[in-house]
């Protein structure tokens, strides 16, 4: 299992986007995210550091593995 990076906001935000999410609105430092025949809408905080579980939860709720997340990181 892959360790989980440390990011931004806006690194996971263009990594989502990479994997096909789309922003669909921002109100204050959360940016709500869609996809198209996906029933979840993950809501990203823009904070310049996410928390470990925050960061977790987020890539589940996108469908994705951490190995998948990790390689839509441009670093």
């Amino acid at each position: 299992m892959a360790k989980l990076p440390v990011c931004s906001g806006w690194e996971v935000v263009a990594a989502f986007e990479r994997a096909g999410w789309l922003k669909n609105r921002q109100r204050g430092s959360h940016v709500s995210m869609f996809k198209a025949g996906s029933k979840c809408t993950p809501s990203v905080p823009l904070h310049k550091e996410l928390h470990r579980g925050t960061l977790r939860s987020l890539i589940r709720k996108a469908g994705l593995t951490v190995e998948e997340f990790c390689s839509l990181l441009n670093r």
